[in-house]
């Protein structure tokens, strides 16, 4: 069984974007790009929402072209776009660069490629994640925290119908003043 996990930077309010879908405050430090490079490298499968999809799509995939890309960066868009990749969408209709599709039933589709031989798989984008933590098959929360009030926007976490006990595994603080925490579900 697969490892679902939910990671992304966000604000010490708790917000991905601030309203407008604004992610300006999000631009990340050399050692918090490093550690999502790191991520990226130990995950087998990312699964993304609309959104999110759109934003990665734009950029990643010739990133490693541009005359100004960093090392980093050029490491970064060869894995992303080499890794496999799902996205969950009912409004596009093509998804390129080792990614498939699929318009169905979010939440049954996680359950299976959950069930599955496999690495580890990460879940990005509010509405996927919500819907994934919803139905309790989120098993570990890896939270980049930055020192920024944005006051509003899309949140990390959404509404639940009932609590979801968690243990600490991880928490670290990094140069750029990011808090990098990480908490698995309690099973």
């Amino acid at each position: 069984m697969r490892k679902l996990i939910y990671g992304m930077n966000l604000t010490l309010d708790g917000y991905i974007a601030a309203p407008g879908d604004d992610i300006g405050w999000s631009v990340p430090s050399d050692e918090l790009f490093q550690f999502w490079s790191d991520q990226l490298q130990a995950t087998d499968l990312s699964l993304y929402g609309r959104k999110l999809w759109q934003t990665m799509s734009s950029y990643w995939p010739t990133a490693d072209q541009q005359p100004n890309a960093t090392p980093a960066e050029i490491e970064f868009a060869r894995r992303w776009r080499d890794m496999s990749k799902v996205v969950f969408s009912s409004t596009i209709d093509k998804v390129d660069w080792n990614t498939r599709l699929v318009t169905g039933d979010a939440v049954a589709e996680i359950s299976r490629l959950k069930a599955e031989d496999g690495g580890p798989m990460d879940i990005g984008g509010a509405t996927l994640a919500g819907a994934a933590m919803r139905a309790g098959l989120i098993d570990e929360y890896l939270l980049a925290t930055a020192p920024v009030l944005v006051g509003g926007g899309t949140p990390f976490f959404t509404v639940l119908d009932s609590w979801v006990n968690l243990n600490l595994v991880e928490t670290r603080t990094l140069p750029c003043g990011v808090i990098l925490t990480r908490y698995e579900t309690r099973r």
